[in-house]
């Protein structure tokens, strides 16, 4: 693994400090950390067009847009989608005062579904109310200021909630953060003025999807990033036990089957074949093959299976050139008070 030896241009630390505004969700797998790094390798590669195909935060996404690429963001969680739609697809639509009033206003026809659903689990009854009252608003707003207000809802929810994850109903993780006791309704207001803040038009056509990454045509990229969900040895990556509540808010439930048994009262999740070891490698190995013709990014911790070894051999098997690049990094697997969380390797793999 050789560590990354360019140094950073210019441009790199203007872009970084650009990306350093994006609003920062605590999600598990988030390469906000990761940014330098990337960029360093992006601006190495000759590339116009771009996916991101396991988008998440939206970070990295929004990292390709500010270098001025065409960028396609793709996520099949519809709470990741929403953000990369607010922030990627979308040019140059805000939250006006007005609009952001609209969702403050009272509950325009009764509903109290939030209120019902999750009385008692994670967030004060005003809260709630507030969640369904801001939801009888959006339903009537145009599709990018939506998409905006549900990523800003969504931002709150996670911030207020310990350590950003809904697998506890209490407040056992307290840390005693601000957050946790203000009230959603203002997380809400500042959270809007932050995604206002790093909406702009870089002159590209710039698309949010929310798909399967097998059912996405590989033909359009010069290059494609890759994040996908990291097999640890133990414990799990389950992205919907953990953000259930923030993907139920993204649609309002509407779709979602939740689970009334579990106490976090948290709704079916959808397969995967990158959640499961016995599984990773084939999926990886078919994504590999199936965007082959594009330059190929990936993402991955040295803490995970499979090695940094077979995951070379892997990409050496459809590329000609691959180069891995070694980053230090925390990473933390598990919410619960004997996760593991220990200094690893990130790995950079290019392959060209």
């Amino acid at each position: 693994m050789e560590p990354l030896s360019f140094l950073p241009s210019p441009r790199i630390n203007r872009t970084a400090e650009r990306v350093a505004a994006f609003p920062r969700l605590r999600y598990m797998g988030s390469k906000y950390r990761m940014i330098p790094a990337l960029l360093r390798v992006f601006e190495s590669l000759p590339f116009d067009t771009a996916l991101d195909a396991f988008s998440g935060s939206g970070v990295v996404a929004y990292t390709l847009k500010v270098l001025g690429k065409q960028v396609t963001a793709n996520d099949f969680l519809h709470f990741a989608h929403t953000v990369a739609h607010a922030t990627i697809e979308n040019a140059g639509v805000r939250l006006e005062s007005d609009d952001v009033d609209e969702i403050l206003a009272d509950n325009s026809d009764g509903r109290d579904f939030i209120q019902r659903t999750f009385a008692g689990l994670y967030f004060p009854d005003a809260d709630h109310d507030f969640l369904d009252s801001a939801w009888s608003r959006l339903d009537h707003m145009a599709p990018y200021k939506r998409s905006l207000a549900l990523a800003a809802l969504c931002l709150a929810a996670a911030r207020k909630q310990p350590r950003g994850v809904f697998t506890v109903t209490d407040l056992r993780y307290d840390d005693g953060r601000r957050a946790m006791r203000t009230p959603l309704r203002d997380l809400f207001g500042l959270a809007a003025g932050e995604y206002n803040r790093v909406v702009f038009d870089n002159g590209r056509a710039n698309r949010a999807l929310c798909a399967d990454v097998f059912a996405l045509d590989p033909s359009d990229y010069d290059l494609v990033y890759f994040d996908p969900p990291y097999a640890p040895p133990k414990d799990d990556n389950d992205y919907i036990k953990r953000y259930h509540f923030l993907e139920g808010l993204s649609v309002y439930w509407r779709g979602q089957t939740i689970m009334e048994d579990t106490a976090t009262k948290k709704i079916v999740k959808r397969y995967t074949p990158f959640a499961y070891k016995h599984t990773i490698r084939a999926a990886l190995g078919e994504l590999f093959t199936r965007f082959q013709k594009s330059i190929i990014v990936l993402s991955y911790s040295s803490n995970s299976v499979p090695d940094g070894r077979e995951l070379r051999a892997m990409l050496e098997s459809v590329k000609p050139n691959v180069e891995v690049h070694a980053v230090p990094h925390l990473y933390s697997f598990g919410t619960h008070a004997a996760a593991v969380r220990r200094q690893a390797e990130e790995y950079i793999f290019v392959a060209r």
